[in-house]
C-alpha cells in the first residue's frame, strides 16, 4: 500500500556529490551558452565579469542562509517548511504556491530550450509542418513532439528513483564542466598565439556604474536552481551540516562557468561583433570558427548539459514541492503519495510533467513570459528561507529542530542581508523603471497566477478549518530526515 510518509518510504539515497551537480546542472542552463554575445554589448567584458562577480556574491549570502536552514531542519519541501515553521500556515502556503509554478515553469523552459538547439543545429529536420504563431513564435508539430518527449523522459527518470536522477545528474555536468573547460582553454592558446584584438572592457557610451549593474539585475535569475536543494534535503544520506558547503561550491562554480563562456565568446568574436548579429547562435558560430566542427560540438554538447541538468534538477524539486504540500493537505492528499515500487512521489511527478505537457503548444515566446512572472515566486522562497534562517540565528530554535543551535549573531546579519536581497530581487521584478522590469504580458500571468492562488487558498482554508496549524506543521515535520 502506497504510504505517504517520510519515514517509511522515502529514500535517503542522495550522495553530496549528487547533490553539487543538482545545485550546479540547475543553476547553469542555455543561457551561460547563449547570452554571452548579449553581454558584450550591454556590459562589455570588464562590467560583466565584475558582475558576475558580484551577483555570485550576493546569491552567497543568501546560500549561507539556506546551508544554515537546512543544518538546522533537512526536511523535503525545505522552503515550504521554512515557511510554516516561522510564519504559519498561511506563508507555507505561498512559498510552496510559488515554488510549485516557478520550478514548473522552469522544466517547461528547458524542454523549449531542447527544441532552440535542434532548431539552430538542425533547423532542416524539426522547423516542418507549422501550425500556428503565438507572439511571433512559429509553433512547429516535430517541436513539440520533441519537447513532450524530453518532459515525458525526465518524468519516467524521477519515476523511476533517485539514484537514476541523480546519477544522470553527476555525469551529465561532468559532461558540461568537461565541455566548457576544454573550450576555455582552446581559446586562451588562440588568444596568446594569435592575439586578436579584443573590443573595449566597457562598451563605448555606456559607464561603468551602467554596465555592471545591468549584469548584477541579471543575478536573481542567472543562479536559480541552487535554491533547489533544500527541496531534496530529506533524502540526503549524509549529514545535513555539509549542504552549506556543497551549495557555495556550486555558486562558486556556476560563477565561473558563466565568467569562462564570457571570455571565450568575447575572444571568439572579437571586434567583429556586427558579423554575428545576424547569426542564430553567435556565440556558437563563433567559436566554432576558432575551434572549428570540434567547437561547435562541444558548445552542443554544453548547452545540451546545461539544459537536461535543468530539466532533471528542477523536475526533482518542483515534484518534492508538490508532495510536501499534499502530505501537509494543503493540496490534495493524492500528491502526498509514494509510489509503492519506487518511492518516489509518483502523483507529483505527473502533476508536474501534465502541467509541462501543455506548454510546447504555446511556444518559447510565450512561455518566457510565465517563467519571468515565476521568477517573483522564486523571490518569495529566497525571503522565506532567509527569514527562517535570522529567526534560527536570533532564538536559536524553530519548531521541528532536534536540539538548539547556539545563536550566531554573524548569520542573523546575513540573514537579515538576505531579507533585503530578496525584496531587492522582487522589486527588480516590479518596480517600473528597473532593469529587469517586467513585461506587461509577464504582468498579467503574475495577476492571474496570484489570483488563482487567493482562490485555492479560501477553498483549501475552508476544508482545513477544524485542523489546526500544528496538525499542518506536524505533517510537513513529519518529513524530516
Amino acid at each position: 500500500m502506497d504510504s505517504p510518509t517520510q519515514e517509511a518510504s522515502l529514500k535517503k539515497s542522495f550522495k553530496p556529490s549528487w547533490v553539487f551537480a543538482m545545485a550546479l546542472g540547475s543553476a547553469i542552463g542555455w543561457g551561460a551558452f547563449i547570452l554571452p554575445f548579449d553581454w558584450m554589448t550591454a556590459s562589455g567584458l570588464g562590467g560583466a565579469l565584475i558582475g558576475l562577480a558580484i551577483g555570485g556574491g550576493l546569491i552567497a549570502i543568501i546560500g549561507f542562509s539556506y546551508g544554515y536552514a537546512i543544518k538546522s531542519l533537512p526536511v523535503t519541501g525545505g522552503s515550504v517548511v521554512f515557511a510554516m515553521v516561522s510564519l504559519g500556515r498561511t506563508h507555507s502556503f505561498i512559498a510552496g504556491w510559488a515554488l510549485t509554478l516557478g520550478y514548473a515553469g522552469i522544466v517547461a523552459l528547458n524542454a523549449s530550450a531542447v527544441t532552440l538547439v535542434f532548431r539552430v543545429t538542425l533547423p532542416n529536420l524539426f522547423q516542418r509542418f507549422p501550425l500556428y504563431d503565438v507572439a511571433g513564435w512559429t509553433i512547429y508539430v516535430p517541436e513539440i513532439i520533441l519537447a513532450s518527449a524530453f518532459i515525458l523522459a525526465f518524468a519516467w527518470l524521477n519515476w523511476k528513483g533517485s539514484e537514476l536522477s541523480g546519477r544522470f545528474q553527476l555525469w551529465a555536468v561532468i559532461l558540461l564542466i568537461a565541455a566548457v573547460v576544454i573550450i576555455f582553454v582552446s581559446l586562451l592558446v588562440y588568444f596568446f598565439t594569435v592575439q586578436p584584438e579584443l573590443p573595449s572592457a566597457i562598451p563605448t557610451g555606456t559607464s561603468a556604474t551602467a554596465a555592471i549593474l545591468t549584469m548584477v539585475a541579471f543575478a536573481p535569475w542567472a543562479y536559480v536552481g541552487f535554491d533547489s536543494i533544500p527541496q531534496l534535503a530529506g533524502e540526503f544520506n549524509f549529514s545535513a551540516r555539509k549542504a552549506l558547503g556543497l551549495l557555495l561550491w556550486g555558486i562558486t562554480a556556476a560563477t565561473l562557468i558563466y565568467m569562462t563562456m564570457m571570455v571565450a565568446t568575447v575572444i571568439a568574436v572579437g571586434t567583429d561583433h556586427v558579423a554575428y548579429e545576424d547569426s542564430a547562435w553567435p556565440p556558437g558560430e563563433a567559436i566554432a570558427e576558432v575551434m572549428g566542427p570540434i567547437g561547435l560540438i562541444l558548445m552542443v554538447v554544453a548547452v545540451t548539459m546545461g539544459v537536461l541538468t535543468g530539466l532533471n534538477g528542477f523536475f526533482a524539486a518542483s515534484s518534492r514541492v508538490v508532495y510536501s504540500l499534499g502530505h501537509a493537505d494543503l493540496v490534495p492528499k493524492a500528491f502526498g503519495v509514494l509510489d509503492a515500487r519506487y518511492n518516489t512521489p509518483r502523483n507529483a511527478i505527473l502533476f508536474v510533467a501534465a502541467i509541462c505537457l501543455i506548454t510546447p503548444w504555446f511556444g518559447r515566446a510565450a512561455l518566457t513570459w510565465i517563467v519571468d512572472m515565476t521568477s517573483a515566486g522564486i523571490t518569495f522562497a529566497y525571503f522565506y528561507t532567509c527569514f527562517c534562517a535570522w529567526k534560527i540565528a536570533r532564538t536559536g530554535q524553530v519548531a521541528g529542530m532536534d536540539n538548539p543551535l547556539r545563536r550566531s549573531k554573524v548569520q542573523e546579519v546575513l540573514s537579515a542581508i538576505g531579507c533585503v536581497l530578496a525584496v531587492g530581487f522582487l522589486a527588480l521584478l516590479l518596480v517600473p523603471g528597473s532593469p529587469g522590469m517586467l513585461d506587461t504580458p509577464a504582468l498579467v500571468a503574475l495577476v492571474v497566477w496570484v489570483l488563482l492562488g487567493i482562490a485555492y487558498y479560501f477553498i483549501m482554508m475552508k476544508r482545513l478549518k477544524d485542523v489546526s496549524e500544528d496538525v499542518t506543521q506536524e505533517k510537513l515535520l513529519q518529513l524530516h530526515a
